[in-house]
């Protein structure tokens, strides 16, 4: 075992960057190393934040890394700039010392009714998980975030929002399309107001984890415990807040919540991905509330954009991007900034594994597939009348059901797939889409798009019968 913890970081960041290329960051050079202790290795990270993210995301390939190079079972213990490390075996020490000293007495004395149970994290990832806050990414900065025409304004409001929390603008609506940055523009504030005012009581979470945790308040009887949570901060951030839509017990709560903390000038801000006016079956007290402040929309990036995100994802990762590798991408993909990082992280996993840099020609072999899904996209004679009629023949449906009412899954399905291709495959706005298929409004298009990119990621069989329409257009 290398004896040096200085050395053991080096070796251990090496690893990952080698075997686990898409967790390595830059900022990883940062990092503290501790020594060894009980049994653990302990790094400290710059700040809760990257602590946070490190044990969330990091883990593993820590564990993995520091086990290769040690060649011992040993695990990597994540810290802050405040933790405290070598606890553990200072209390494992005072512990055996009390024992030792108290046996001859507990001997004599009857012994006490057993306490209750406490209950027992056995890994760091566990301890963190019981946090009902969401986790903020350290790299969702201002400095991070890429403005263009698309964002400028959203920006703008962001930051004044973190500079005069409570007074800018109360309450900041941020709506725009799935993966276009309104997630990192919430995270941004958290990280600036929390540099700038350190005691400042703050609650991110989603729309999903406050529903959730009402319904258990209520179940259990602990909705002044609950109400504490949201009600007693400085700063409330709700991410995808259009899930509300159709809760009307929620709403309720929700609507005393809103109303609590803006009348003692505590900051709101909330996303979206469709404007208050346009989330269905929301109350309109809540849309007239979310209209009081300031709403502002973000639009798909432009090309200019779209090649300075490339290159800052890839900056952050420690990759060289060429310039004429980032230009190449940025004009295929234009879906959103998640399908460009998405690239990034292809590209930086096949140039570690061919041990070579990153160009052209391993460009166009990494993203073959999106590429080519991106070239459709771009060429003529793609319809959406053509993707109806694909998708029909394809699922053998009639297509008065694929545009039709019947929402059994046999035709809902399939009836998402042709949604979910007209967006990839067109430039047909959600409106214009949801016309096509019978009607349908944006809401229920952008759903549709969601939900089938979600499950193209967990279904290969799915995956290949897209792939398998795709061919089928770039056919005719």
């Amino acid at each position: 075992m290398p004896d040096h913890p200085t050395k053991v970081l080096e070796d251990v960041l090496a690893h990952i960057r080698n075997e686990h290329p898409s967790v390595a960051r830059r900022w990883f050079d940062e990092l503290e190393p501790l020594g060894f202790s009980a049994g653990a290795f302990g790094v400290r990270a710059q700040s809760e934040y990257h602590r946070d993210y490190l044990r969330r995301n990091g883990l593993d390939a820590f564990n993995d890394a520091i086990r290769s190079v040690t060649g011992q079972l040993i695990a990597v213990r994540m810290l802050g700039p405040d933790d405290q490390w070598d606890n553990a075996s200072k209390n494992e020490r005072s512990t055996k010392e009390k024992a030792s000293s108290n046996a001859e007495t507990a001997q004599k004395t009857p012994a006490p009714a057993p306490a209750s149970p406490q209950p027992v994290v056995h890994s760091e990832r566990a301890w963190l998980d019981r946090e009902q806050s969401l986790p903020i990414n350290p790299e969702y900065s201002f400095d991070q975030f890429v403005i263009g025409p698309n964002n400028q304004m959203a920006h703008a409001a962001a930051v004044a929002v973190a500079d005069n929390p409570g007074h800018a603008y109360n309450p900041l609506f941020i709506h725009g399309g799935v993966g276009l940055g309104k997630t990192h523009l919430l995270q941004a504030v958290c990280l600036k107001i929390k540099e700038s005012q350190p005691d400042i009581t703050m609650h991110y979470v989603s729309c999903d984890g406050f529903m959730t945790q009402f319904m258990n308040a209520v179940q259990s009887g602990r909705m002044v415990e609950f109400r504490h949570t949201f009600r007693d901060v400085d700063l409330l951030v709700i991410d995808d807040i259009h899930f509300l839509a159709k809760r009307d017990r929620t709403q309720e709560e929700f609507f005393h919540t809103f109303n609590a903390l803006y009348q003692c000038n505590k900051q709101i801000i909330l996303s979206s991905d469709a404007a208050p006016e346009d989330i269905p079956e929301l109350e309109d007290r809540l849309v007239s509330r979310f209209l009081w402040g300031l709403v502002v929309k973000v639009e798909k990036p432009g090309f200019e954009t779209r090649v300075e995100i490339l290159k800052r994802k890839a900056d952050e990762r420690g990759l060289q991007l060429p310039d004429n590798v980032a230009t190449e991408i940025a004009h295929h993909i234009d879906t959103n900034i998640r399908e460009l990082e998405g690239a990034i992280t292809r590209l930086q996993i096949f140039s570690s594994t061919k041990r070579c840099s990153i160009d052209l020609d391993l460009t166009r072999e990494a993203l073959g597939e999106e590429f080519a899904s991106a070239m459709v996209s771009a060429g003529a004679g793609i319809s959406i009348d053509s993707i109806i009629s694909e998708v029909s023949g394809f699922y053998h449906i009639k297509r008065t059901d694929l545009l039709g009412k019947r929402r059994h899954k046999s035709i809902a399905h399939p009836r998402q797939i042709g949604m979910y291709l007209a967006r990839q495959q067109t430039k047909h706005s959600l409106e214009e889409v949801g016309a096509h298929f019978g009607g349908r409004d944006h809401t229920t298009v952008m759903h549709a798009v969601r939900t089938i990119s979600r499950k193209c990621k967990e279904d290969q069989e799915l995956l290949s019968q897209i792939r398998a329409i795709e061919s089928r257009l770039r056919a005719r």
